[in-house]
């Protein structure tokens, strides 16, 4: 396979996290006595696919590593992965646009209806 270009930028905590779920994705499936060739079965894909998505790859397919993960019955990880709950960073960020303080909105006449 040629390295693109996008694959040789990625930065190293971006490749060190794909091989550590590559590794894990490997000892859950042997925890679970599935073989590759088994894997690669259940996932509709080629047994050179299954040990390039257990080596971390980047060429790989998102859908590829979802596949697995459902084959391994782990899809509720992969639907966390982004979970907005989990994300100290963007709730500080959201918390620095609220407003310092709130107003009463004024009340309306009685012949004044937003116009």
């Amino acid at each position: 396979m040629k390295d693109s270009r996008a694959k040789s930028a990625l930065p190293i905590g971006v490749r060190r996290a794909l091989r550590k779920l590559g590794a894990d994705i490997s000892i859950a499936r042997r925890r679970r006595g599935i073989t590759a060739q088994l894997m690669a079965e259940r996932a509709f894909m080629s047994r050179n696919t299954v040990r390039a998505v257990e080596s971390g790859d980047s060429g790989v397919s998102i859908a590829s590593y979802a596949t697995v993960l459902f084959v391994l019955g782990m899809t509720d990880r992969l639907a966390d992965l982004a979970d907005p709950s989990a994300d100290p960073l963007g709730r500080e960020l959201a918390e620095e646009q609220l407003p310092k303080r709130v107003r009463p909105r004024e009340s309306r006449q009685d012949g004044d209806h937003g116009k």
